[in-house]
């Protein structure tokens, strides 16, 4: 099949954390110790929200026009664009579908409701009419250029863009990290790791916080003769130590079939943490961005932690990009 032949699908997650209902029930499963504490499982700035996702879908409807329809899933709630879309995208025809956790989870209600990433991301692939390609974004990922079917997409073939990295250096970094709150975070590159562990590999593509291009057979073979591995994955409402990436996951299941194409994720994406209180720190890495040709996604992580200057020069530099006007 040719690329220009593929239907592809985007899908959003994203959770409004300053909801009282979602605060209540967060609430309700935490309880007052360590899933409050650390932010790498329950600390609020994982679920806050402040209108990252319009920068996600306005960067989509921008830089993706083939994109057939988008998936925003959620808990019980709506991101309300469609004033924002008419405003900004008039002529767009992309319908923009709101799909509930339990639409993901039907067969698993037990496991809800869930706090937890890589628990929904486990459950994706289950979404009803989900194309065989898609593309999976955070809400905090975004398109800075114009992307064209084969960033993404090769015949057969998913682009995954990372750098393969050793389970025994991975083993080897967990090993030294410090404590926090009395124990090690649950870091990123954990998830990757016990994803390698799931398949008993001694590499893994470390990817970075991009767009993720993936196949929805892929997972339903390996889970249909797996079950219990999504099932253990599924499970824990917050984020637990012995979870997986499922995008790793997928990544390695693809190569493992000749179907994956690794590409060098330098240069190719600017991963923004303005809450990391360095002076200058935003105007520096925006430069550093624009000045990469190859530039195609970006992610802005923990923006309500920013400074409000930092909020605004970010919001001026997407708004160049993007050619839309965003009132945060």
């Amino acid at each position: 099949m040719e690329c220009g032949d593929l239907n592809i699908d985007a899908v959003i997650t994203w959770v409004d954390g300053d909801d009282p209902v979602h605060i209540a029930k967060r609430a309700a499963y935490s309880g007052v110790g360590e899933v409050v504490r650390r932010d790498d499982i329950g600390g609020a700035t994982r679920f806050r929200s402040v209108g990252e996702i319009r920068f996600c879908v306005a960067s989509i409807l921008r830089f993706a026009p083939f994109i057939r329809r988008i998936f925003i899933v959620t808990d019980a709630q709506n991101p309300n664009l469609d004033g924002f879309v008419s405003r900004h995208f008039p002529d767009s025809r992309v319908p923009i579908i709101i799909v509930d956790h339990r639409e993901l989870f039907r067969g698993y209600e037990q496991y809800l409701p869930t706090f937890n990433s890589l628990s929904i991301e486990t459950m994706l692939y289950r979404i009803p009419g989900l194309s065989e390609h898609f593309v999976y974004f955070n809400d905090d990922v975004f398109l800075a250029a114009p992307v064209t079917l084969r960033d993404w997409f090769r015949e057969d073939k998913t682009v995954c863009y990372g750098e393969s990295f050793s389970t025994a250096a991975a083993r080897f970094l967990r090993a030294v990290k410090p404590k926090k709150h009395g124990a090690k975070s649950f870091g990123y590159k954990d998830a990757m790791l016990n994803a390698a562990d799931v398949l008993g590999r001694r590499s893994f593509p470390h990817i970075q916080h991009t767009p993720f291009a993936l196949r929805r057979s892929v997972y339903e073979s390996f889970y249909a003769s797996h079950a219990d591995v999504l099932e253990e994955n599924a499970r824990h409402r917050f984020r637990d130590a012995s979870q997986y990436n499922p995008q790793v996951l997928f990544y390695m299941l693809a190569a493992g079939e000749g179907k994956c194409i690794m590409e060098p994720s330098r240069g190719r994406y600017v991963f923004l943490k303005p809450g990391a209180d360095k002076k200058g720190y935003m105007e520096r890495k925006l430069s550093e961005a624009d000045r990469h040709m190859g530039l195609l996604f970006g992610c802005v992580n923990s923006l309500d932690a920013a400074p409000a200057e930092e909020r605004r020069i970010f919001t001026e530099w997407i708004e160049r990009r993007l050619g839309v006007r965003f009132d945060l």
